[in-house]
């Protein structure tokens, strides 16, 4: 990657402040990159504190604030676009975050004439929505979008905008469950094996994918050197792994002896689902557990074939479960003591 000969390439990493935004800002910081981080004002800087890192405060609420920020700062030749919502309580939330948001800054962009070379956004493997259930033929890029959450519909409106926006240089990664250090959700499913209960939805075998941060963000990077462009690509450890699987690493990993699976029907987890999230509702809160994440319990084929990655940008994972977890579970540990 280079901008010009006596500059190092200039990269804008748009939603720094979550958990994946820390992670590429250092990957971007260890390739010699000039990084930017674009945060809320109200952002926690937390895993942000290298000081070769530069800032740029974006309120995406305000189209006229994003093109003065963008207007008053050098063109980058890359940007990665992370901003997202994992959680919320309504379509119209996610839509404004998750597209809306997205609209409004491509939007910007072209206005100031900050176009990069190439625009890398995140999307989600949820865009895609339940994949064959029968034969669990794994997601590809074949895979005729049918997402049925309102997460993955938001996801998949973003992308379809980007398609149709002819003068942005895009890349889309729909990666699988992403997890490691600082990570919430799989956190709390080590949490939980922590104390020696393993919770699982549903009898019919589900087949689960995982994909560890370093090896996703280290992903991007590549994608964004090998010159591909306007292409989607799944992004996913290479093999899937049972309930079982997962519950015996993360346990093993934890010291833990034994550990009790409670497998739950269907029908009480949605019961939970919806009350949790009407409970999200009353106080004005997201919840975890909602609907949307019952659906994305619910489906029992996460298998995904990651062929056109590995050949376009030669991807390949260097973490398997079990290293991944071992990383996790230290940060685990380091943070609760």
């Amino acid at each position: 990657m280079k901008a010009d000969s006596n500059n190092k390439p200039r990269l804008l990493v748009v939603g720094a402040g979550g958990f994946i935004g820390g992670f590429i800002c250092r990957e971007g910081i260890a390739r010699g990159m000039n990084v930017t981080a674009a945060v809320r004002e109200s952002t926690s800087r937390r895993f942000l504190t290298d000081p070769a890192l530069d800032f740029l405060v974006l309120d995406y609420d305000d189209p006229s604030q994003i093109e003065t920020a963008l207007a008053s700062s050098e063109p980058w030749d890359y940007i990665i676009y992370n901003l997202g919502a994992t959680k919320a309580a309504t379509f119209p939330e996610f839509n404004l975050v998750n597209f809306e948001y997205l609209r409004r800054f491509v939007e910007a962009l072209k206005k100031t004439g900050r176009v990069p070379r190439r625009f890398l956004y995140m999307s989600s493997l949820s865009a895609l929505g339940p994949g064959d259930e029968k034969g669990y033929k794994p997601l590809d890029a074949a895979t005729v979008p049918n997402p049925n959450t309102r997460y993955g519909l938001s996801k998949i409106k973003a992308e379809n905008y980007l398609e149709y926006q002819s003068d942005i240089p895009y890349i889309i990664f729909r990666p699988t469950g992403v997890y490691g250090p600082h990570e919430k959700d799989y956190l709390m499913m080590v949490k939980s094996i922590d104390s020696h209960f393993d919770f699982g939805v549903g009898y019919k075998p589900q087949m689960l994918t995982f994909i560890y941060v370093d090896d996703l963000v280290r992903a991007m990077f590549d994608a964004l050197a090998s010159g591909v462009l306007k292409k989607k690509y799944i992004i996913s450890e290479e093999r899937s792994y049972t309930q079982t699987e997962f519950r015996r690493i993360v346990a093993e990993e934890l010291g833990k002896k034994w550990v009790i699976p409670i497998r739950l029907p269907l029908w009480t987890a949605w019961i939970a689902s919806f009350v949790a999230e009407k409970i999200g509702h009353f106080r004005a809160k997201p919840s975890t557990l909602n609907r949307d994440k019952f659906k994305i319990m619910k489906q029992r084929n996460w298998n995904a074939d990651v062929s056109e990655a590995q050949r376009d940008f030669g991807f390949k994972t260097r973490f398997s479960l079990r290293d991944g977890i071992r990383e996790t579970v230290r940060a685990y540990r380091k943070d609760k003591n």
